[in-house]
């Protein structure tokens, strides 16, 4: 299949609303795709690259290549060229990124170079998310959408799915099913505002501390362990005390999911920095498990001793749980049989506040009759913690791609130092609604000082109200921290930059 196949049909999902019309643009390419390019295709198609990161920044986009006249390039060879470029190491790197950017670029034409900048650069926005994919699969080979769903819960990888069906058909669909040793999508939740909205929308649910930690899911089968993240990377030899711990169970058989976090010597969480480095890192296992131990935390048991467990409910779940998992390995909850009793209502809002005094995220709200949804972000589990908010001010924004094309969209955010000057926090293009997009191009536009291809820098006069989960270190920005997932709420155009919040103010958030 050719790139220019992909670009097109990208290019007419965004162009439509209609979510019907969306799915007869993605059979219609499933369909005339290879079996083989299926996971390269649908990667693509979500926005995502196989190879995640490759190194490439928007300086290196920037740099136009000619185009090419006619589209050659397949999938496979613009895949092979990413896994290259995401390859290159060592001295001279960056130059030899580059090389072998604009030598792909020069081979695309121009409707393939606008859509592998945006894919590269992260900014392809044109709806095709994987529940369409998922649509769209079922259309093109004949199966119920349902089961192709439930596939991709199992077989954890929607291009894995695409292409054993098509090329086996629906009759592939038998191959997908729950198997300690192959690690499942997992199950993801909405938010809530507060505890009394979570138990308005579920009814009888369990409110269980949210760690702030790593996902994990472990398999166990007799001795043998192994340990995946959210993400379905395996992870095993990074942390053999999560072994050790999984081996303790009183199981032959399980499928458990749960957090990973390190604990302070007061019983509090360490920062969630602190716990990403350990989980990230491979250089000597034995010296970091010794300096910050890692603990597992087990919420859910998917499977054990043979059974799949699914299809239970979480009351039932978590019988089973609790009876192969002592204690200490299982993350502290509250039932809430009778959300209309008013006694059990204070008791889940003293049990959320005590859970943020002891220093997490929040609390997991989770209907006590639901089953367990892998692979989605359901209605039955949602998620309460608060939102931090901060007025920053737009320090440069980046064009956009995709149905951003020709609008200023990725925010340079700044917090306000005591010289005023300010002092960039990370960015952030989540939150921006179409009429939020055409307002902020006019206006930075109006504000500009310097275009460097990709970016264009502004006065730093325009403030911004941007919600975030929380800071994280990071040496890429002058104050030695980043916003966690931030998004924009509203444009502040009542402050001046001079009222904006400070550095002072952003690091005692985080003290």
């Amino acid at each position: 299949m050719l790139l220019a196949d992909i670009a097109r049909t990208s290019y007419e999902i965004a162009a439509t609303t209609a979510r019907s019309r969306k799915t007869e643009l993605l059979a219609e390419l499933f369909r005339r795709a290879d079996p083989a390019d299926a996971p390269v295709v649908i990667t693509y198609l979500a926005g995502r690259l196989p190879q995640r990161r490759i190194g490439v920044g928007w300086r290196t986009l920037a740099r136009s290549a000619p185009p090419a006249t006619e589209p050659r390039l397949s999938v496979r060879e613009v895949h092979a060229v990413l896994d290259r470029i995401a390859a290159v190491s060592g001295k001279g790197a960056q130059t030899e990124r580059t090389r072998l950017v604009q030598e792909l670029m020069g081979s695309c034409t121009e409707e393939e170079q606008r859509f592998l900048t945006a894919l590269i650069a992260g900014e392809l926005r044109q709806g095709a998310l994987d529940a369409l994919a998922v649509e769209g699969l079922a259309a093109a080979v004949g199966a119920a959408p349902a089961e192709v769903r439930r596939a991709v819960m199992l077989g954890g990888s929607l291009g894995a799915v695409a292409e054993v069906l098509l090329e086996a058909g629906p009759e592939g669909l038998e191959r997908f099913r729950l198997e300690v040793g192959r690690p499942v999508l997992p199950m993801l939740a909405h938010s809530a505002k507060d505890v009394d909205e979570a138990l308005d929308r579920l009814g009888p649910a369990a409110v269980e501390e949210k760690l702030d930690g790593i996902r994990v899911q472990v398999h166990r089968r007799g001795e043998e362990v192994r340990i995946y993240t959210r993400t379905l990377d395996e992870i095993t030899d990074r942390l053999p005390e999560v072994v050790a711990a999984a081996r303790e169970l009183a199981v032959t058989e399980a499928v458990l999911d749960g957090e990973v976090i390190a604990w302070g010597p007061d019983g509090r969480p360490r920062p969630f920095q602190e716990t990403a480095g350990r989980v990230g890192s491979r250089l000597d296992v034995a010296g970091a498990r010794a300096t910050l131990p890692i603990t597992p935390v087990f919420f859910d048991l998917l499977s054990v001793d043979g059974r799949d467990l699914l299809t239970l409910s979480t009351r039932e779940r978590h019988a089973e749980l609790a009876r192969v998992a002592p204690e200490p390995r299982r993350v502290r909850r509250l039932v809430v049989s009778d959300p209309e009793d008013a006694e059990q209502r204070a008791a889940a809002r003293a049990f959320a506040a005590d859970v943020l005094d002891r220093g997490h995220e929040g609390v997991l709200v989770k209907a006590l009759d639901a089953p367990y949804g892998a692979g989605r972000r359901g209605a039955s589990w949602l998620k309460v913690k608060p939102v931090h908010t901060l007025d920053l001010v737009v320090l440069a924004a980046e064009w956009g791609h995709g149905r951003r094309t020709g609008k200023l969209s990725n925010l340079h955010l700044g917090a306000r130092r005591d010289d005023g000057s300010f002092a960039m926090l990370g960015k952030t293009f989540k939150g921006l609604t179409d009429a939020m997009l055409t307002w902020q191009t006019e206006r930075l536009r109006e504000l500009a000082v310097g275009d460097e291809g990709g970016v264009v820098r502004v006065r730093p006069e325009l403030v911004v109200e941007i919600a975030f989960d929380g800071l994280q270190r990071s040496s890429r920005y002058p104050a030695g921290v980043t916003l966690r997932f931030a998004r924009v709420l509203r444009y502040r155009e009542d402050k001046t930059a001079a009222e904006a919040d400070t550095v002072e103010t952003v690091l005692a958030m985080g003290a």
